[in-house]
């Protein structure tokens, strides 16, 4: 059988080191001008900015993902489609917030965004013609696909290959929608359940000939699991996370759910600025993971909670690729990519670095242990001790140092 790097794009076959190089020359030319360079790539694929529309509303059909482009976001990946879109019907509403004010206030800063919204309800045919459309008129933009399909290998063989035939650029398969369909294999039930993971990830990547990315469910008790396996069965990267399953509250009047559907509602999943240390921990696990295990250029794609250039640059300096943002385009609309460019440009010169390769990852080597946290502490401590603070006795004041000897000794 062919192998998974030369049947994928060639880029992609290059060793890390070649793969760093071509980025830096990359960005010789913004370098020069003075300029950070938001520019990557990654699997091959070459984007302008490291920013991606996260699948869902924001990638649901032509006209927003035609807007997402137009905006200059660094790629979209559509909302997940599946063979038989009959079978997926979503309720309104299906989505509930939080506020950070007390009793949730109308004008608060929402925080906290909760959804019961299942994949595509659209036609699977429609959405291949408008992703064609999409790819004649941005050819150079990057375009990728969700999908996610039964547990049945013939339907994902099927799936891939009309998805890949409308000209996507790679895919991201959906092991982590956590409401909806978990009773047919899909989604969060494929991403909780590592055997089953591995057996459907050597089925879609035995047809693939883009590259795959695999979205994984933080609702679970150990995020690396899944990931490893989804790399090891061939998949050219992870992307992470999907949304925390929730109830997002109770209303005190009605003393019924939120979001509620005649009466009633259903857990659903949990995303924006509240999720974003959680999204951290889970991404910051995954990256130590990849480092240590897999060089074989695997890349990691960071979701959840991003709203400003800031949030990005913390997934930046874990590890992540890209970037992507799903809940704050609902939240801000689409020109926040440009929000979001100008801040972590900022945020680059701030610490003189020319392009996002030159701090990706470094901050990843700075977690550790409680126990080793203890230890480097208790050495700290002693060598603090070993340094002497202050006068030690009355006969060392000096008339000349007296205000810097006085300081020494003050303790706030």
């Amino acid at each position: 059988m062919e192998s998974l790097m030369t049947r994928r794009a060639s880029p992609a076959a290059a060793s890390p080191l070649q793969r760093r190089a071509m980025s830096v020359r990359a960005t010789a030319s913004a370098s020069a001008a003075g300029e950070p360079d938001l520019s990557v790539r990654v699997n091959g694929l070459q984007m302008p900015n490291p920013f991606v529309i996260g699948s869902g509303p924001p990638g649901t059909n032509y006209t927003v993902m035609k807007r997402a482009f137009d905006e200059g976001w660094g790629g979209v990946i559509a909302k997940t489609v599946s063979l038989d879109a009959e079978k997926v019907i979503n309720v309104t509403p299906r989505y509930a917030k939080l506020r950070a004010e007390p009793n949730g206030a109308a004008m608060g800063r929402i925080i906290g965004w909760q959804n019961i919204e299942l994949i595509s309800d659209r036609p699977l045919e429609t959405m291949l013609n408008e992703f064609k459309q999409l790819k004649k008129e941005y050819p150079d933009r990057i375009l990728i696909g969700s999908i996610m399909e039964e547990y049945n290998k013939a339907a994902w063989h099927e799936l891939i290959e009309r998805v890949e035939e409308s000209g996507v650029d790679a895919l991201e398969i959906n092991f982590s929608c956590p409401h909806g369909m978990p009773e047919r294999k899909m989604g969060a039930a494929v991403g909780q359940d590592c055997d089953l993971l591995e057996e459907v990830c050597g089925w879609i990547n035995e047809k693939a000939t883009v590259p795959v990315w695999a979205k994984m469910t933080p609702n679970i008790t150990d995020i690396t699991k899944p990931a490893r396996i989804a790399l090891k069965s061939g998949c050219e990267g992870v992307s992470a996370i999907n949304t925390i399953m929730s109830v997002m509250g109770i209303n005190l009047k009605t003393l019924r759910p939120e979001p509620c559907v005649e009466g009633y509602s259903t857990p659903g999943g949990y995303s924006a600025r509240a999720v974003h240390p959680i999204a951290l921990a889970k991404v910051m696990n995954i990256a130590r993971m990849m480092k240590e295990e897999f060089a074989d250029g695997q890349s990691l794609s960071a979701i959840g909670g991003v709203e400003t250039g800031n949030d990005a640059a913390e997934f930046i300096l874990l590890g992540a690729d890209t970037v992507q943002v799903c809940t704050g385009v609902m939240i801000h609309g689409y020109p926040l990519v440009k929000k979001l460019c100008a801040e972590l440009q900022d945020f680059m010169r701030e610490h003189n670095f020319s392009s996002i390769e030159e701090f990706r990852g470094a901050s990843l080597p700075y977690f550790t242990t409680h126990t080793d946290l203890v230890h480097r502490q208790q050495e700290a401590i002693k060598q603090r001790k070993a340094i002497k603070k202050g006068l030690q006795s009355d006969k060392d004041w000096t008339g000349d140092g007296f205000v810097k000897e006085t300081e020494s000794m003050v303790s706030n």
